[in-house]
């Protein structure tokens, strides 16, 4: 029993350390003190309930003192709200402020949205109190000009710079900068590629910006699009002469091909015409071998006597002969006999 009355005072102790602890961890007696030092009504079961429901008391009361010291009148249901979404609340509160001050018309539930959907819902009230200027296109993405080439086959290389202003209205589901670049771009290469001559573009290339904004390149977008200023326009390669040269290259080609192909057939058309020779001189040979055969069978016949075949061989050594003496006085010999 003495062992148990020396340990109960220490137990108790403990008991109170330790409920001590969790009051001061249950309620933030500071942020407490600072938001009744502000007058902003906060009481300590409120902030209680956030520590249960796993708000940071302090991402919920310090906004709560900007913003009313800044004059809005927002509550602690509200910001935590938005904090259990998952919302960057100091952040929408700043935006708030700055809006307020700017004069530009910016509701909770606007900023809520904007900043629940991925935006920085400061960086675009900056953005509308400040224009920025985007460069298109993009050097950061490796090309620093836009290429375009003008009807008489010159090439442009064109950059432009454009000052937007952000659009609150259109931050949710309005299309961000790339779409401002690509639309630029699409609107220098459309004006470049209409003009009769690069010498017109060079001379005027506020006409680039001109029709550009005549598009309306901002509708859809989470800006507005105040001007567009082209910053350089350089000449580039000649298109046009170099396509001309590799269309004629090409038909140079082509008329190659087409010569071998007649040059192909010819050769085919000749070894016909010299299979078909080959193929008569066969059947004059064969016709020869048949001219004894048909003398024997004149001789057997009696159709055929031995004067009128003396007569024939007569008649076959003289057009030999002939032969003979025409083949010598063509080669420019004289025939054997002759002085």
């Amino acid at each position: 029993m003495e062992d148990l009355s020396q340990i109960a005072p220490w137990v108790v102790i403990v008991v109170i350390a330790a409920f001590v602890l969790l009051i001061a961890w249950a309620v933030p007696v500071r942020l407490w003190v600072a938001a009744i030092a502000a007058r902003v009504p906060v009481g300590l079961l409120s902030l209680i309930g956030m520590r249960l429901r796993r708000v940071n008391p302090r991402a919920i009361v310090e906004p709560l003192i900007m913003a009313h010291k800044a004059g809005l009148h927002l509550t602690t249901d509200m910001l935590e709200a938005h904090y259990l979404a998952g919302g960057h609340v100091a952040l929408v509160v700043q935006a708030l402020i700055s809006a307020d001050k700017a004069k530009i018309p910016l509701t909770w539930e606007r900023a809520t949205a904007i900043d629940l959907a991925g935006r920085d819902v400061l960086e675009a009230v900056m953005m509308s109190v400040k224009p920025v200027v985007i460069d298109a296109p993009d050097p950061t993405k490796g090309t620093a000009t836009v290429a375009a080439v003008a009807k008489d086959g010159i090439q442009l290389k064109a950059k432009a710079r454009v000052t937007v202003r952000a659009n609150i209205e259109r931050l949710v589901g309005g299309a961000w900068t790339e779409t401002i670049i690509a639309r630029v771009g699409e609107g220098i290469v459309t004006t470049i590629g209409s003009a009769d001559s690069h010498k017109s573009v060079l001379e005027n290339p506020d006409m680039i910006s001109k029709r550009v904004l005549e598009k309306g390149l901002d509708a859809g977008t989470a800006f507005e699009i105040l001007s567009i200023d082209i910053a350089d326009v350089d000449v580039g390669e000649n298109i046009g002469a170099q396509l001309q040269i590799k269309q004629a290259e090409a038909d140079k080609q082509i008329a190659i091909a087409r010569a071998e192909r007649k040059a192909a057939e010819a050769r085919a058309v000749e070894q016909e015409n010299l299979a078909e020779v080959q193929a008569m001189r066969a059947k004059v040979v064969e016709a020869e071998a048949e001219i004894p055969r048909a003398i024997s069978e004149a001789f057997r016949t009696g159709r055929l006597g031995i004067m009128d075949y003396y007569q024939l061989r007569n008649i076959q050594a003289d057009t030999q002969m002939r032969k003979t003496i025409a083949g010598e006085s063509d080669s420019g010999q004289q025939p054997k006999g002759v002085t």
